[in-house]
C-alpha cells in the first residue's frame, strides 16, 4: 500500500513539473510574439521621423547649387575676397538651417569654403575626394552618405549635390556642395526605451543605437572585400569594426531611407521571460491549490475516522479516571497536612526576618548619628578657629590702645559666632530636607570666604590670590553653604602648599556659557594617583590623625551638586592642584 501511494506521489509531481513547464513555454510563446507586434508598431512610428528629417535637406544642397557665391568662388578659387563671400553665404544658411556643417569643394575634392571655416577643425583647405558623395555629385547625381568625419571625428549624414559652372543642369560640374546632417538627436530618444535600438547600414554595421556598446559592432561577421570597401571610404575611422560578442535575439526592422539602412527594435527578452515566469506561477498556483483541495478531502476523511475512534477512547479514559481520581484524592489530603505544616515553619521564619529586619534599620539610623555628628564637629572646627585668631588680635590691640580695631575684632567674633548657628541651622535643615535658597552673589561669598582665612594665611605665610573679575555673578542657593564650601577647599589648598617652597594660593572667579566656574589652584604637590579616585568619598582623608575626619570634600560635594552644580578636582600640568566648583547662573527668571 505504502509503495502504491508513494509511485502515485512521484507520478503526480512529475504530471505537475510537466504542466508548469508547459506553462512557462507557452507563455513565453506568447508573449515573445506579443513583443515582436509591439515592437513592429513601435518600428511603424519611429521610422517616419527619422525619414522625414533625411528627406528634409535633401533639397538645401540643391538650392544652394544654384547661389552665385559657389559659382564666383569656384570660379575664382584665389581670390580672397570670393571666398570670404562663400565663407559668410554659408555660415549664415548653416546657422538658419540648423546643420551640422554646409562646404564646397572643386572638382578636386579640395574644399575652397565652409561654415565652420573660423573653427580649430573647420574643413576648409581639406580634400574629401575619398568620400562616395563626393564621386556621386560629380557625376551628376545626389550623394548620399553616413560616416564618421575625418576632421571633427564626429558622425553626420551627408548629402551632396553638383554645382555647375554655368548655374544650370546641363552644363560641365564645376565643383560639389554638400551639407552634414547629426542624428545623435534619435540615440538621446531612443535612451527613454527598455528595448534596444539600432539603425545598421546595408552591411549590418550598427552605426546609431541606445545601447552605447553596440555602436560601430557588425551584427555578423563582415567579408574581407566589405571591410576594403569601410576602410577606403572611411566611413568609419578610427573605428575597428567586429562582431556583437553576443548575438541579439529576435527583432524586428523597417528599412529606412536610400542608403539600404534598417532600423531594427530586440524587444526585451527578460520582459518575455517574466511573462512566461508568471505563466509558470500561475500553473503552480492552480495546481497547487487543486492538490490542496485533495489533500484537504483527504484530511477530512481521516478526521472523521478518528473521531469515531476518539470517542470510544473517550468512554474508556472516563472509566479509567474515575478510578484515578479516587487515588488523587487521598493523595491531596497527606499532601495537604503536610503543606499545613511547612506553612506554620515559614510563618515562623517570617517573623524572625522581620525582627532582623528591624534591627538592620536601627543600626542604620545609628550609623547615620555618628557621620552627622562627625560632620558638625569638623564644620564647627573652621569658625571656633576663626573666633580664637580674632580674640587674639583683639586683646593684641586692646594692650596697644587700640580698641576701634579691638570693636571691629569682636563684631567679627559676632558675626563667627553667629556662623556657627547658622552652620548648626543649616545642619538641622539637611535632617529637615528643607532648602533656604536665595539669590547669592558668589563674589561677595569668595570675598567672605577669604576673609575668615585671612589670619590663617599670614600665620603660615602663605599668599592668597584672588580674581573675581568683573561684574555680579547671581546663582541660586544659600550663601552659608557656599561659603562653607569655599572654606574647604581654601584651607586644603593652605594645607597642600604648607610644605612646598613657594606657599602660594590662587582663586579665580570667571563667567562660561551660563554657568560660574570658581577655580582654586595651589602651588603644591598635586594629587596622588591613589588619592584621586577616593578624593570625594567620606572619611577618606590623607592627613594625620587628628587634623581631619574626611568629611570636608564629601560635604563640599553634596553641597554643590544639590544646587545642580559640579565640583571636580585634577592636577596641573605645570605643578599643584585645581579644584574646579561650577554653579548656574541665575537670570532675572530664574535659574538659566
Amino acid at each position: 500500500m505504502r509503495a502504491r501511494n508513494s509511485f502515485l506521489l512521484l507520478v503526480g509531481l512529475l504530471g505537475a513539473v510537466a504542466a508548469v513547464v508547459a506553462a512557462f513555454w507557452f507563455g513565453t510563446l506568447r508573449a515573445r510574439e506579443d513583443s515582436l507586434l509591439q515592437g513592429h508598431r513601435q518600428l511603424q512610428l519611429m521610422a517616419p521621423d527619422l525619414q522625414s528629417v533625411l528627406q528634409r535637406f535633401e533639397t538645401l544642397p540643391f538650392v544652394l547649387a544654384r547661389q552665385p557665391d559657389l559659382a564666383n568662388a569656384l570660379a575664382h578659387p584665389s581670390d580672397p575676397a570670393a571666398i570670404a563671400r562663400l565663407n559668410g553665404t554659408l555660415q549664415i544658411i548653416q546657422q538658419q538651417a540648423k546643420v551640422g556643417a554646409l562646404y564646397l569643394m572643386d572638382r578636386n575634392g579640395l574644399t575652397l569654403g565652409a561654415s565652420n571655416w573660423d573653427q580649430p577643425l573647420g574643413f576648409v583647405g581639406k580634400n574629401f575626394s575619398y568620400r562616395p558623395y563626393f564621386h556621386a555629385a560629380l557625376r551628376g547625381h545626389a550623394g548620399l552618405f553616413y560616416g564618421i568625419g575625418t576632421s571633427t571625428s564626429e558622425a553626420g549624414y551627408f548629402i551632396a549635390q553638383p554645382v555647375y559652372a554655368n548655374g544650370s543642369a546641363g552644363g560641365q560640374v564645376a565643383g560639389v556642395i554638400a551639407v552634414k546632417i547629426s542624428l545623435a538627436e534619435f540615440e538621446r530618444t531612443w535612451s527613454s526605451s527598455d528595448d534596444p535600438i539600432a539603425l545598421a547600414d546595408r552591411h549590418g554595421v550598427v552605426f546609431l543605437s541606445n545601447r552605447a556598446d553596440w555602436k560601430y559592432h557588425s551584427l555578423h561577421p563582415l567579408r574581407e572585400a566589405t571591410l576594403a570597401e569601410l576602410n577606403h571610404t572611411q566611413q568609419y575611422t578610427g573605428k575597428n569594426i567586429t562582431p556583437l560578442q553576443q548575438t541579439p535575439g529576435p527583432f524586428v526592422t523597417l528599412p529606412v531611407g536610400r542608403l539600404g539602412w534598417q532600423l531594427m527594435l530586440f524587444p526585451n527578452q527578460s520582459r518575455v521571460t517574466r511573462v512566461g515566469t508568471l505563466w509558470a506561477l500561475a500553473a503552480a498556483l492552480l495546481l497547487a491549490f487543486a492538490a490542496a483541495s485533495l489533500w484537504a478531502l483527504h484530511q477530512r476523511r481521516r478526521r472523521m475516522e478518528e473521531r469515531l475512534a476518539s470517542r470510544e477512547a473517550l468512554q474508556q479514559a472516563a472509566q479509567e479516571l474515575e478510578s484515578r481520581i479516587a487515588q488523587r484524592t487521598q493523595q491531596l489530603s497527606e499532601t495537604n497536612q503536610h503543606l499545613e505544616t511547612k506553612y506554620h515553619t515559614l510563618q515562623q521564619t517570617e517573623h524572625m526576618l522581620r525582627s532582623t529586619q528591624n534591627e538592620l534599620v536601627q543600626a542604620g539610623k545609628l550609623a547615620m548619628l555618628g557621620q552627622m555628628a562627625a560632620g558638625i564637629t569638623h564644620e564647627l572646627n573652621q569658625p571656633l578657629a576663626a573666633i580664637r585668631a580674632f580674640a587674639d588680635n583683639a586683646r593684641t590691640y586692646l594692650e596697644r590702645g587700640q580698641p576701634e580695631q579691638a570693636a571691629s575684632n569682636l563684631v567679627h567674633i559676632g558675626a563667627a559666632s553667629a556662623r556657627m548657628g547658622a552652620i548648626i541651622g543649616q545642619l538641622k535643615g539637611f535632617a529637615r530636607k528643607d532648602q533656604n535658597v536665595a539669590a547669592v552673589d558668589l563674589a561677595h561669598s569668595v570675598r567672605a570666604s577669604a576673609f575668615l582665612l585671612e589670619s590663617e594665611f599670614q600665620r603660615r605665610e602663605a599668599l592668597l590670590d584672588i580674581d573675581t573679575g568683573a561684574g555680579a555673578m547671581i546663582v541660586a542657593g544659600d550663601a552659608v553653604r557656599i561659603e562653607q564650601v569655599l572654606i574647604n577647599l581654601l584651607r586644603n589648598a593652605l594645607d597642600a602648599v604648607e610644605a612646598a617652597p613657594l606657599r602660594r594660593v590662587h582663586l579665580v572667579l570667571s563667567r562660561e556659557d551660563d554657568q560660574a566656574v570658581v577655580r582654586i589652584r595651589d602651588s603644591g604637590e598635586g594629587i596622588p594617583e591613589q588619592v584621586a579616585a577616593h578624593l570625594f568619598e567620606p572619611f577618606f582623608t590623607t592627613k594625620p590623625s587628628g587634623k581631619g575626619l574626611g568629611l570636608g570634600l564629601a560635604i563640599s560635594s553634596s553641597i554643590v551638586q544639590a544646587m545642580n552644580g559640579q565640583l571636580r578636582a585634577h592636577n596641573r600640568p605645570e605643578g599643584g592642584a585645581e579644584f574646579e566648583m561650577r554653579l548656574p547662573l541665575q537670570t532675572d527668571g530664574g535659574t538659566i
